[in-house]
């Protein structure tokens, strides 16, 4: 049978239904929903030339791809693929395409480095190596029981700090763009990024159908968002940490675990189950608060990447 690799159509309901069931499939780690994979694409910058890909067979999507520049990086042409083919699809030819037809779009447009993160799978790893990837940084993925987590107690802001939430920020999210632009910068990764464009975070991220504005936490000080922790929220129960960051003026006081904390507390006396997280293996700070909530590893994957020319 014929594979087929082809743009995602947005105005086609089984596109969408195909490309979350595909992501469910192969990454159940991470919640995607109709609305977010519509966002995706509505929200990228052009500078990014997003595309999401699809493999088609017999009408059915088998296979899924997300492919994008870096275009908030001081550093030019690095490009981003990350392909998931539907596990019962696997060795038909449906990866191999996506990635060919990922990079010949990322080289089109500038691209001359080409990071993928991949599963920590001997398969997904074999995968990305017979095509000239090599492994870099790991990733861990993290789950928590949060209807039976033992959570710490609420504790009391230290003095000269409020706790809130983003829903107070919403009629002007910018003291929160300005947090997120210096939190994430100093996040580890593999490609550096300078959040500038206020209008773009707030279509992208503000914007985004997961966030939960009543969930996300805001420690606030002197006037302004210090720290926060950043809440999406999905069906079946599905409570998701996007970001958690302090100011760097601000780190060392504990204020990651106390904006963490009462978002996960909220979190489950709104009716929330099951808590998920991902971290950067590098993040020891991170890691280590999220022990301390009772997280645990339930997969990893790897960052892959490849010199073009």
């Amino acid at each position: 049978m014929t594979v087929i690799v082809r743009d995602l159509r947005p105005g086609a309901a089984a596109d969408i239904r195909g490309f979350v069931r595909v992501r469910h499939l192969a990454l159940p780690y991470v919640y995607f929903s109709p609305a977010s994979v519509l966002h995706g694409l509505t929200s990228a910058h052009p500078a990014a030339h997003a595309r999401k890909l699809v493999a088609v067979i017999d009408g059915e999507v088998v296979g899924t791809a997300q492919v994008s520049l870096a275009h908030d990086s001081p550093e030019p042409g690095q490009g981003a693929l990350n392909v998931y083919v539907d596990p019962a699809h696997t060795g038909r030819g449906a990866g191999t395409l996506l990635v060919r037809a990922a990079e010949e779009h990322l080289a089109a447009h500038g691209a001359t480095k080409l990071f993928a993160w991949v599963l920590d799978e001997p398969g997904h790893r074999a995968f990305a190596e017979r095509r000239g990837y090599r492994a870099g940084r790991s990733a861990h993925f993290l789950r928590l029981d949060l209807a039976k987590a033992a959570l710490p107690p609420l504790q009391d802001p230290p003095p000269g700090v409020e706790l809130r939430t983003a829903a107070d920020f919403a009629d002007d999210p910018r003291p929160l763009f300005a947090l997120d632009a210096e939190a994430g910068s100093d996040e580890p990764g593999d490609v550096a990024t300078e959040m500038s464009d206020y209008e773009a975070w707030v279509d992208e991220y503000w914007r985004h159908p997961h966030l939960n504005l009543d969930l996300t936490s805001v420690a606030v000080a002197d006037g302004r968002p210090v720290a926060f922790s950043v809440a999406h929220t999905g069906d079946a129960g599905r409570y998701d940490t996007g970001m958690t960051g302090t100011a760097r003026a601000h780190r060392g006081r504990g204020l990651a675990k106390l904006v963490k904390n009462d978002s996960l507390h909220r979190a489950r006396a709104a009716g929330y189950t099951q808590a998920h997280t991902g971290n950067d293996a590098g993040n020891g700070p991170m890691l280590a608060v999220n022990r301390w909530f009772g997280y645990e590893i339930c997969a990893s994957e790897v960052r892959y990447v490849r010199e073009l020319g």
